[in-house]
């Protein structure tokens, strides 16, 4: 598979789990950008790897996780939790679920934010997270825990309200129990 081949057929994928890794779609398409840049210079050894995606989504977290060490790059524009309203038409009660839980995550740690989406997101194991964070499982399942219980006590509103409750269950609940 050459380089343009992987951006055409799985840019779009990797756009969506930087946005719900950063929270902000315009950082989303920043980290994408600079990592495609150096993926590209590297492309004759990432495809010889069974899953090229795999290490591409490394690199974007990695991207994420170095970002702020990078500040001279950002230029502040308002709060940008509009990646994941944009990504479907939603019911207002599911706009404000999405909105609540965009919220919550951004108050979470970058390393913890990275393992809750790379868990409950993209569905990866313990073990394939420790690998892309370079730490050992249970750090991975410390920062989980740490997250999961932030995520509770500010979502707890959220879950207990009588209005939101009778709405569809919305999908994060089950990663929070």
């Amino acid at each position: 598979m050459t380089f343009e081949e992987f951006a055409v057929a799985r840019l779009p994928a990797v756009l969506r789990f930087a946005g719900v890794l950063t929270g902000d779609r315009a950082l989303a398409e920043d980290v994408v950008q600079e990592v495609l840049v150096r993926a590209y210079l590297r492309w004759e050894h990432i495809a010889q790897m069974s899953l090229p995606e795999l290490y591409v989504r490394k690199m974007v977290v990695n991207e994420f996780l170095s970002w702020r060490r990078r500040s001279w790059r950002t230029v502040p524009a308002g709060p940008g939790a509009d990646f994941l309203v944009e990504a479907a038409p939603d019911h207002a009660a599911e706009h404000a679920n999405r909105d609540v839980l965009v919220t919550a995550l951004a108050t979470l740690p970058r390393r913890q934010r990275a393992v809750i989406v790379l868990r409950y997101y993209e569905g990866f194991s313990e073990t394939e997270i420790a690998g892309m964070l370079g730490c050992r499982p249970a750090t991975v399942r410390g920062y989980s825990a740490r997250a999961l219980v932030t995520l509770r006590a500010a979502l707890s509103p959220v879950l207990t309200d009588p209005v939101l409750s009778d709405t569809e269950p919305m999908a994060f609940q089950e990663g929070l129990k």
